[in-house]
């Protein structure tokens, strides 16, 4: 059976999804995009911004199901212009380390909220 996760620290979800889901030792949870937990809105401006809100909110969940981004084993990242590859690039190496997560990287026409990141994770326990 399914666990919930969620937490305060991270944006609620903008639909009917849970944040994360925790089934056996593995944790899969929702796509971030670069909501402000605090005011529910998008800051950042730049893509390169929107990237480190998107890992601090990714950050605040995985640390209420326990686990950290070294606990990350699969990444996907959705960017509404594939030209930010290289800035959010910048941000995801300085968030990660080897051995780094398996992750896949797709331009997308839109995301929610009109953000320009989204950045869904699975984590493993143990």
């Amino acid at each position: 059976m399914a666990k919930e996760i969620s937490t305060t620290n991270a944006p609620a979800a903008v639909g009917p999804y849970s944040q994360a889901l925790e089934v056996g030792n593995f944790v899969f949870a929702s796509g971030q995009i670069p909501l402000n937990p605090a005011t529910n809105t998008i800051e950042a401006v730049t893509a390169q911004e929107q990237a480190e809100q998107v890992f601090t909110n990714i950050e605040a969940v995985l640390a209420e199901a326990g686990l950290s981004l070294k606990d990350v084993v699969k990444t996907t990242v959705f960017l509404t212009d594939l030209n930010d590859f290289g800035t959010v690039n910048e941000v995801y190496a300085k968030h990660f380390e080897t051995p780094y997560p398996a992750r896949s990287c797709v331009e997308v026409s839109a995301l929610p909220k009109g953000a320009k990141v989204e950045c869904e994770v699975i984590a493993v326990k143990g």
